[in-house]
């Protein structure tokens, strides 16, 4: 059977180092057929030629602070038969698209989401869930080894994250992509509830998985910790007019300020604000939802066919995957054998273990190589023990199998 071509969309703005790690990545694919359209400001243009990425890839210059414009102008560009959307601080594992493109076999999916990986490259940041009317996810149980496809019921829609989702270009195209009145926040959200409103269907994959850094930006530090709340109160008020009943917007509007408040309030205590930032934060937020209320919206209008040819990008795996793994002070001569291999074209997951019991940590280097660090006693899985007795032999061949999966490795 044929593998869909697969448009990969990039919107990016002030993270041009994040923003080479998803290339680096997206590089990387072990996919047949797929092109990579990245839309970003001056700092990830330069991004971009700093890989000498400029032949290989779709740009679009793009520097106002609208991501639901930004998307559309990719997804002009985009000429693959799926889009594949994935931000600028995150990463995909090599079997993304393969995964992330399976339920789309069944032609009456429309949509599909992925499973989100935290910072710590290990712990699921978001798995499944759905979206009421008011904006509020609620987490969904499914079979975390094979594709689900759902059906919610009226009100609510299944909700794909921004960082890992999937879609007919012909579905998004009629349904006019994304909606410029969210500048920020809830867009993606917005479609899945168009999407479920006209009866289109959404699956899960969960083996189509993504690292999600949380990189600072315009709106928050590399704490997380908030920089601007404006547009966060904006797209609320706007998703509020577009889904949900007025006389319930009070009410979901006075429980978004006061959950925003105890997490102002938690990372003041943490440090991370002064009193002023909580006080400018507060009503930055009030001042944003406002300005939401009385936002312009515009009917959405089917989008034009593609501008340009698909473009597809010779992925730099050429190899078989490989596994390195040793002892920590021999740290040096792994991450360079890792990066040799990598070079020559294998996908490198590289094991570093220490006799500790430190907890593990996950991330793709500049050279391509997934790393794994952490003490040979100690936690990987967040649920599990803190101190987790066992051999070096056994303890790689329990990672293995973690990540066997998504990282396309034979299962030990």
């Amino acid at each position: 059977m044929t593998s869909p071509s697969v448009s990969v969309i990039v919107v990016s703005r002030g993270r041009g180092d994040s923003l080479a790690l998803t290339l680096t990545g997206l590089s990387r694919l072990n996919y047949p057929t797929y092109e990579i359209v990245v839309v970003a400001d001056a700092e990830g243009q330069a991004a971009v030629r700093r890989l000498t990425l400029s032949d290989e890839v779709k740009t679009a210059a793009f520097a106002n602070p609208n991501i639901s414009e930004a998307r559309n102008r990719g997804i002009a560009l985009a000429s693959g038969e799926l889009l594949a959307f994935i931000d600028d601080d995150a990463v995909p594992e090599p079997t993304w698209l393969t995964h992330l493109t399976a339920p789309f076999a069944e032609p009456e999916v429309a949509a599909v989401g992925g499973f989100v990986i935290g910072r710590n490259g290990i712990s699921f940041q978001w798995k499944a869930q759905s979206v009421d009317r008011t904006g509020i996810a609620t987490p969904l149980a499914v079979d975390e080894t094979k594709p689900t496809i759902l059906t919610p019921p009226p009100g609510r829609a299944i909700k794909t994250e921004g960082t890992n989702m999937g879609f007919r270009r012909s579905v998004l195209a009629q349904h006019g992509g994304f909606d410029p009145a969210y500048r920020f926040y809830l867009d993606e959200t917005d479609l899945n509830m168009r999407l479920a409103r006209a009866g289109r269907i959404t699956a899960i994959s969960p083996r189509a998985q993504v690292h999600h850094a949380f990189a600072p930006s315009a709106r928050r530090t590399a704490a997380r910790a908030p920089k601007d709340l404006f547009e966060i109160g904006a797209s609320l008020a706007v998703y509020l007019r577009r889904h949900c009943p007025a006389e319930q917007h009070d009410a979901v509007i006075a429980d978004m300020l006061e959950e925003r408040d105890r997490s102002l309030i938690a990372h003041m205590i943490a440090g991370r604000l002064e009193p002023g930032d909580v006080r400018r934060l507060r009503r930055r937020l009030r001042d944003g939802i406002v300005a939401g209320q009385t936002r312009e919206l515009s009917e959405l209008t089917p989008l034009a066919a593609p501008t340009t040819a698909f473009k597809p990008f010779t992925t730099r795996l050429t190899g078989k995957p490989e596994v390195v793994a040793g002892r920590s002070h021999n740290r040096r001569a792994l991450r360079r054998n890792a990066a040799e291999k990598a070079t020559a074209g294998a996908s490198v997951s590289l094991f570093v273990f220490s006799p500790t019991t430190l907890f593990h940590r996950v991330h793709m280097t500049k050279a391509g190589v997934w790393e794994q660090q952490g003490g040979l006693w100690g936690k990987s899985d967040r649920s599990g023990p803190i101190l987790q007795l066992t051999t070096f032999r056994s303890r790689l061949n329990r990672e293995l199998r973690r990540i066997s999966v998504p990282r396309g490795l034979p299962s030990p």
